[in-house]
């Protein structure tokens, strides 16, 4: 069915259309002013974006589940079932499910698990495997019975199993045998992610990683005498970085730092949720540790931050909030970064012949409705349905 969206503001990735038209069916077919608009005898459904805001959907490369099901549980039609009701509710139209730091084995099968979610559902565009190549130093609420070195042979076992979907790994690149799995993800197109790290400046300088796993979190932090991950991140241009913009993971005047440091051009914008996200606050569970949901937030008993219960649609209103950046800018954090660091050809911008992944947001910028490669997965405007 070919849709029409028209009158709207139109963030294409990389710039904006005022008071613009899309024109889509799985595809875009074209995007324009208003005044150069003509209508088709194949629009089946025009839709009025009046006071509308149109923006890329968002990619979220850093989640670990929400809405009762984590992205390791052992059953492929629950993990379909999350990244729908991501999709459906936060307008996230690319996801990488997280692991977390487990044994090998468990590991192993949530990696053939995952490889059958993707084949059935295009929001899945690859894997996050973080940990278990990690440093208990800064291993965050990661499970530390099961961190262990790097090790290229397990790393090229899971990216089997899971059918070559691993895109990116969070590792730290001072442990031993970081070198091999440096090695392996060159060879094989898996972005170097460094995290959960007590790397030092002159580590990271000669590690191969141009990513950063949510900065300023489960990482040596910045020091006059040493910068750690998180002065090195905010120095060198080079790296992307995730960033959780929850406001209680990374103080908001610290975000605003990084995005004054950064640029909106190498900062990308994640939730880190876990499967209590979308769920009544209380006892949750992350590989395995009690997990306890209170005032929007999920920690561990021993009272550290444990992955987020942020919803993706609340992290772009954020972003604005807490830097006072621009629409186009936070475009950029929410989804062209990621489409063009990861090789999402098809994604992250709306132009002819992308996927017509969209989100409709109204002037307060809440999310109204999100189309995935063209099929409406939600409405709370009648004019869209």
């Amino acid at each position: 069915m070919q849709t029409v969206i028209k009158n709207a503001d139109i963030y294409v990735g990389d710039g904006v259309v005022q008071n613009g038209y899309i024109r889509f069916d799985k595809k875009v077919l074209g995007v324009g002013p208003m005044d150069e608009y003509t209508p088709q005898e194949a629009d089946e459904n025009v839709v009025d974006g009046s006071d509308k805001i149109v923006v890329p959907g968002f990619i979220d490369v850093h989640t670990h589940g929400g809405y009762g099901i984590d992205s390791m549980d052992d059953d492929s039609v629950k993990v379909n079932e999350m990244i729908c009701q991501e999709a459906k509710n936060e307008g996230i139209t690319s996801i990488f499910p997280n692991t977390v730091t487990q044994s090998a084995s468990n590991i192993s099968q949530a990696m053939k698990v995952l490889k059958v979610v993707a084949q059935e559902n295009p929001v899945m565009q690859g894997i996050h495997l973080e940990g278990p190549f990690i440093s208990a130093e800064y291993k965050g609420a990661q499970p530390e019975q099961y961190i262990t070195n790097p090790d290229a042979g397990l790393l090229k076992e899971w990216n089997e199993l899971s059918g070559g979907l691993i895109k990116v790994i969070t590792y730290a690149p001072e442990q031993s045998g970081a070198a091999d799995v440096e090695s392996y993800c060159q060879a094989h197109q898996i972005v170097l992610s460094v995290g959960h790290s007590s790397a030092k400046q002159a580590q990271l300088e000669q590690s191969k990683a141009p990513h950063i796993t949510h900065l300023y979190n489960a990482q040596r932090g910045m020091h006059h005498r040493e910068p750690g991950v998180t002065g090195e991140t905010l120095l060198e241009k080079k790296f992307y970085t995730e960033i959780i913009a929850d406001g209680y993971h990374v103080a908001p005047d610290m975000i605003d730092l990084a995005y004054r440091l950064k640029g909106a051009d190498k900062i990308e914008l994640i939730t880190d949720s876990l499967r209590a996200k979308g769920m009544p606050e209380g006892v949750s569970e992350l590989g395995g540790q009690k997990v306890i949901v209170k005032d929007h937030q999920a920690r561990l008993e021993n009272g550290h931050l444990a992955g987020s219960v942020l919803e993706y649609d609340l992290a772009f209103k954020n972003i604005i909030n807490f830097t006072s950046c621009s629409i186009s800018d936070a475009v950029k954090m929410t989804s062209y970064n990621q489409a063009q660091e990861f090789n999402l050809e098809s994604k992250g911008e709306l132009k002819a012949g992308k996927d017509a992944d969209i989100n409709i947001l109204d002037r307060e910028l809440n999310l109204e409705a999100t189309y995935s490669c063209g099929r409406l997965l939600n409405s709370s405007d009648p004019s869209t349905s």
